[in-house]
């Protein structure tokens, strides 16, 4: 049986995996630094396992938004932070499909609240707001239909037009390259779904 902090290695080491994908992106449309950015926090969450494996989920998940808040730079420090405390606080201890996505609505109302974007502006929010549709929804093959549509969202972030931001200076010159953060977003969705599905 996997745990939260099966999840939690799965999700920081594929992050450290990814940082000179997540600093091309970036540097594409931002200031280049998302990928080291999401490693420093990724390295800062592992250096605090021990700790984390003696929490439950809820405190797990503060634990881990506090230390995002305090060592990334950047939004992604406020935003991923954010997230991760909102879930924390919203989730009950055994959560379900449904429970995650209500957490996850929670949380998306939180970001919005801080860094005023909305749903369609080329944000991480791209990526939360279809897969909370899928929690909601429920159905079969829930974990793999997940994942999907976690990295297909990342992906069309390509086609919108980026409002908040850096990137949002480029303009037209945004267009056809993927969200940084939303990609980020898909990678942590991704590697849990990975973990979820890996056998015992």
């Amino acid at each position: 049986m996997t745990t939260h902090l099966d999840h939690i290695r799965k999700a920081t080491q594929t992050l450290i995996d990814h940082v000179d994908e997540l600093t091309a992106l970036d540097s594409a449309i931002g200031d280049g630094d998302h990928g080291l950015n999401m490693r420093r926090g990724a390295l800062a969450i592992q250096a605090k396992l021990e700790l984390l494996g003696t929490q439950s989920l809820n405190d797990a998940l503060k634990t881990m938004g506090m230390t995002c808040m305090s060592t990334v730079g950047g939004s992604s420090g406020p935003v991923f932070g954010t997230l991760m405390v909102t879930l924390g606080k919203e989730l009950p201890p055994q959560p379900g499909p449904a429970d995650v996505g209500r957490a996850v609505e929670a949380g998306i109302a939180a970001l919005t609240r801080l860094g005023k974007a909305q749903v369609g502006q080329k944000t991480l929010l791209d990526v939360l707001d279809p897969v909370r549709k899928v929690l909601s929804d429920g159905g079969d093959d829930m974990v793999a239909r997940v994942r999907q549509c976690a990295f297909d969202s990342a992906d069309a972030t390509a086609k919108m037009d980026a409002v908040k931001g850096r990137a949002s200076f480029l303009g037209d010159r945004a267009l056809g390259h993927v969200d940084p953060g939303s990609r980020s977003m898909a990678l942590i969705i991704g590697s849990i779904c990975d973990s979820l599905d890996a056998p015992p």
